[in-house]
């Protein structure tokens, strides 16, 4: 089987190449660099590699709007954002935009490489300074773990509902109140926490 590629798109050479480096030690095959994000959108248009790891503030396109022309340019590659700012709105931001993982450059390299793992596996992964603990008193019910973890497994709302016999509507409700408990924002940021706080596997 081949190496799964990524490509790496950042726009601070020294970081970008001691990333690309261990990421290559650590069977990734290397696409790009790309130092600003209107060559990241013609690479991935290009070479539509597995992963995309994405600085969040680049020249001539960023943040939220470059994940979007990633997401665009190629539907098949998973994005991960990889970000010196530690902010909780800013996750929520790239996520909803179609990232399905998002990365402190503060983080060890191996966090890094569990990010990409994740995202090439269908899952999302948030950093764990970012995933907020569950209130006191906020424990997730059976029925919404399950949902979370079915939701982690790739399933939409209707099939998770026909899996455990429950309307979409129902699968809706269970996933609003379990991301209320995990104090998150959007499905893809509960799906992370729960995964981070080792609710579902």
């Amino acid at each position: 089987m081949n190496d799964p590629r990524c490509l790496i798109a950042d726009d601070h050479p020294a970081l970008t190449s001691a990333v690309s480096s261990y990421l290559s030690e650590n069977g990734f095959e290397i696409v790009g660099p790309a130092s600003d994000g209107r060559r990241a959108v013609a690479l991935i248009t290009d070479e539509k590699p597995e992963l995309a790891l994405v600085d969040y503030r680049m020249p001539r396109l960023s943040g939220a709007d470059l994940v979007r022309a990633l997401c665009e340019a190629s539907p098949v590659t998973r994005i991960v954002v990889y970000t010196a700012d530690g902010d909780e709105r800013l996750a929520r931001e790239v996520l909803d935009a179609g990232a399905v993982a998002l990365v402190l450059k503060e983080a060890p390299l191996a966090d890094l490489v569990r990010a990409l793992e994740a995202a090439l596996n269908g899952s999302s992964y948030l950093d764990p300074a970012l995933a907020k603990n569950p209130a006191p008193g906020g424990k997730l019910t059976q029925r919404e773990l399950d949902v979370l973890g079915l939701l982690a497994e790739g399933l939409q709302h209707e099939e998770i509902g026909r899996r455990l016999g429950i309307s979409s509507e129902t699968v809706r409700t269970h996933l609003r109140k379990a991301s209320d408990r995990l104090g998150a924002s959007t499905r893809t940021q509960a799906v992370a926490t729960a995964l981070r706080l080792g609710l579902i596997t």
